[in-house]
């Protein structure tokens, strides 16, 4: 079986045990935990994600990452993407709008977490640094910011409830006017499903 193979399989067992925790027990702060554990499962599997299969973005690029489709169901529910980031990432605070969990493969991804405050801002309230073998989990409401500034490329999971193309109501912080704006929806994802790559 090659690589490629091994990978969507691993890939689909891993969606269809998170399918089954949100069916049995909802999306809760202790759901999102044990999905958070099989997607770290997944993670543990470096062998499966090479970085020649998920490059990212080349030289005078005006991205910082790219992002790879690996698992979508067909009513955009459960989306599982391999993001692939080099140095200079940092986004705003922003919420999802659905559940969402990050998990590393390698590399450092450093995330900071903030609440709402009474003036209509932000305040920090933690952070964490998502390496091989650790992962962070979001409910929809939940705030958080991504900082990549370390000389190691980049390879961790985002997986969301609903696909980022579908999410067209999350907002982000502005801090240098306290405003808050939507995201545009999430688009220019490179396809990595072994059964659509090619398509």
């Amino acid at each position: 079986m090659s690589v490629a193979e091994e990978r969507a399989r691993a890939v689909a067992e891993t969606v269809e045990k998170i399918r089954q925790v949100e069916r049995d027990k909802g999306v809760t702060r202790e759901s999102l935990e044990e999905i958070k554990g099989h997607l770290m499962a997944l993670a543990s599997r470096e062998e499966l994600f090479p970085m020649g299969d998920f490059p990212m973005p080349g030289p005078g690029d005006k991205r910082n990452s790219c992002l790879y489709r690996l698992s979508e169901d067909d009513d955009h529910r459960f989306a599982l993407y391999a993001n692939a980031a080099k140095t200079g990432v940092d986004t705003p605070a922003h919420n999802h709008t659905t559940w969402a969990a990050i998990v590393g493969v390698r590399g450092e991804e450093h995330n900071r977490f903030y609440r709402h405050t009474d003036e209509g801002g932000v305040e920090q309230t933690g952070e964490h640094t998502v390496g091989a073998g650790t992962g962070v989990a979001f409910m929809p409401e939940d705030l958080h910011s991504i900082h990549i500034h370390g000389d190691v490329p980049v390879l961790n999971f985002h997986m969301y409830g609903v696909a980022l193309e579908q999410l067209h109501k999350r907002e982000y912080y502005k801090p240098e006017d306290n405003t808050w704006h939507v995201f545009p929806a999430h688009s220019d994802i490179r396809e990595a499903r072994a059964d659509r790559v090619g398509a």
